[in-house]
């Protein structure tokens, strides 16, 4: 056979009895931290590195973006800077009007005070609104068309039947307006017009105690039968005037708040008398 020759395996004499595998163990670990040691030794310290042995350093992103868009002429996707027509004012938030608008439209509330006789010792106070056109032949000089309404009940001569009677007046005026100081957020105009006024004074005598005249007239040319009068005007249109300004608060491009006060005057009787008045309301801006 194959095998019926091998010997068997024998150690010398002197290992009889040792065990052999902790000799060697004891053999390879001694070797493994020698060759630890050796290779230790041999390898450079990259904290200190020799002269001219310092390893290449890497570019960074910046740098590679920098040297590829000088190389390509084309920025990396997302460095580009952003390039843009529009100004720095479109841009801020809450963008205000160009006031380039070719005319706008006006509508409020109105309170004024008047004087409903030559010779009635007190004014009296209105309630009411105003309407406003304007049309604008530059950015600083526009025409416009004035509308207003009041109504008020008004002290009148003593009687034993009318306390206050109830006064109304039309008033129809035009003119000009100019556009003063100005930016995003406010506007400050300054108008005058000039028109009529139409007042309304009988209406209180007309209508109580009825049926029937009334007993007493409200104006000085009294009807046959009546006792006296009241001391008002009687109806009639007479010439109107206003100077003021308003100033307009901006809610955006279209939209603003305007506070509207002004001077106004009336020629009822045989003298012009001044009396104050003031709109608050909402200016609509219209196209270009």
């Amino acid at each position: 056979m194959l095998f019926t020759n091998l010997t068997s395996l024998s150690f010398p004499r002197r290992f009889a009895g040792r065990p052999f595998a902790p000799r060697f163990a004891s053999f390879a670990l001694v070797a493994l931290l020698a060759g630890t040691f050796a290779s230790a030794q041999s390898s450079p310290n990259q904290s200190n590195p020799a002269p001219g042995t310092a390893p290449m350093q890497q570019p960074s992103s910046s740098s590679t973006s920098q040297s590829t868009t000088q190389s390509t002429g084309q920025a990396a996707p997302g460095t580009a800077p952003m390039k843009s027509d529009q100004t720095a004012a479109e841009l801020a938030p809450g963008r205000g009007p160009t006031y380039q608008n070719r005319w706008d439209l006006y509508g409020g509330l109105a309170f004024a005070n008047g004087q409903a006789g030559q010779n009635l010792p007190k004014r009296f106070n209105m309630g009411g609104g105003e309407g406003q056109f304007t049309y604008w032949l530059t950015n600083k000089f526009g025409l416009a068309a004035d509308y207003r309404y009041g109504a008020g009940t008004t002290p009148v001569f003593p009687n034993n039947i009318y306390n206050r009677p109830l006064v109304m007046e039309h008033t129809f005026g035009g003119g000009v307006q100019y556009r003063g100081p100005h930016n995003r957020y406010v506007a400050i105009n300054y108008h005058a017009f000039g028109g009529a006024v139409y007042g309304i004074f009988n209406r209180t005598v007309n209508e109580y105690p009825g049926p029937g005249p009334s007993p007493y007239s409200a104006c000085p040319v009294e009807q046959p039968g009546q006792i006296g009068n009241l001391g008002m005007y009687c109806n009639h249109v007479g010439p109107w005037g206003a100077v003021g300004g308003s100033i307009d608060f901006n809610q955006g491009q279209k939209f603003a708040i305007r506070l509207s006060p002004d001077l106004t005057f009336e020629h009822f009787g045989t003298e012009t008398r001044e009396f104050f008045g003031i709109s608050l309301g909402l200016l609509y801006r219209g196209a270009r």
